[in-house]
Order: structure tokens, then sequence, then C-alpha cells
């Protein structure tokens, strides 16, 4: 038989190494290149999304929650992100919206025609009878859905997965120097917490 002592000295060992996983797991990662930010008088808290994603889907609630009590000195920014062409197609028609000024009268409803309703919103006309039924017109979409600003972003936000670090959605980037998930914070209550560490902790060192 293995002697007490040596048993209750391995318990504790491995107690010990198990509290210093869990130190060290504090539901963040830190970016290997912090990355600037819009406005430096503030801290910046970017969201990477995906519509066909249920986890984005369901961290919204929580999020939008949240956006109604947000410290006043956050700026927050939606990403979408591109893995593939099927991302890419969504997150032209965010872009689409946000050049249209209409975000917040399309956002939730078009999580919701893809997570839901299983619609189909991918082609420039599928997307114009989407806009067309939150009051856009086709003239406006369309001059929009072609512009050059919206094909920019789209660009751009190709890039922007990689440059933070970002492998999965949804991901929250805090002042360009940390990343919390799903995974890295365990659920998606905790990301929302973390966050709320981190907003707290740049905000002291402002």
């Amino acid at each position: 038989m293995l002697n007490n002592k040596i048993v209750a000295s391995a318990f504790f060992v491995l107690f010990g190494l198990a509290g210093l996983v869990n130190a060290k797991s504090p539901g963040y990662e830190v970016l290997s290149t912090p990355q600037p930010t819009q406005n430096p008088d503030k801290v910046e808290v970017i969201e990477f999304f995906w519509y066909g994603c249920p986890h984005c889907y369901h961290l919204e609630p929580d999020l939008n929650k949240w956006l109604k009590t947000k410290p006043d000195n956050v700026d927050f920014i939606r990403q979408p992100a591109i893995f593939n062409s099927l991302w890419e197609k969504h997150a032209k028609a965010y872009f689409t919206a946000e050049a249209l000024g209409v975000v917040d009268k399309v956002h939730a409803d078009f999580f919701d025609a893809i997570q839901n309703k299983k619609q189909k919103l991918e082609s420039e006309d599928q997307l114009l009878k989407f806009f067309s039924e939150h009051g856009v017109s086709e003239v406006d979409f369309r001059n929009a859905y072609n512009s050059f600003p919206v094909d920019y972003k789209v660009r751009q936000a190709k890039t922007m997965a990689a440059r933070y670090g970002v492998n999965g959605v949804p991901a929250l980037i805090i002042n360009g120097k940390y990343r919390t998930s799903g995974s890295l914070a365990k659920t998606q209550q905790n990301m929302i917490e973390v966050m709320n560490r981190l907003i707290e902790k740049e905000s002291s060192s402002q």
C-alpha cells in the first residue's frame, strides 16, 4: 500500500497545480501584438461576429443589455468576421446596413432571419428584398451595396480577424490588448463579465 503521507503530498501537489492553471486562465488572452484603437481617449470594445453563428446570436441579448448601461468612456464596434465566401456575403450585408444608417433597424432581424427563419440571404437580390421590407428603397440599397466604401470595408474585414488573433466567433477585443471568447471564458455570460473587468482595468490606467 502507498504511504498515506505520499498520497496526501501527491494530492496537494496536484491541487496546487490545478490552482496554478486556474490562476493562469482568467478568461482572456493578451494579444501578442497590441492593436491601435480608433480613439485613444476611449476604451474600445470590438465584437467579432457572424450572422450564421448560433453562439453569436445567443450572445446578443446579454450584449444588448450591456450596451444600454455601458460606461460613457467605452466605444463599441461591431466587426463582421470573414473566413469564407458565405461570411463575406453576410459581412457585406452588415456594411451595407451601416452605410445606409439602418443597422439598428435590421441587425436583430437579420440574425432572426438566418438563425430562426432559415432564410437564404446571400445574393444582391435576396438582400434587396430583405432591406426593402425594412423601408430601404431599391435605389438606395443598390447604391450602397455596390459602393466603394462598402467594398473597401469588406476587403478590410478579411484581414481583421488575423490582426486580432481571432479564429472563431463570437470574440471580444478590449482596447486592442485583450481577447475573450466563449472557449476562453467558458460561457457567454462570463464573456461579458471578463470584458467588464478589462474595461475597468483599462479605464483606471487612462
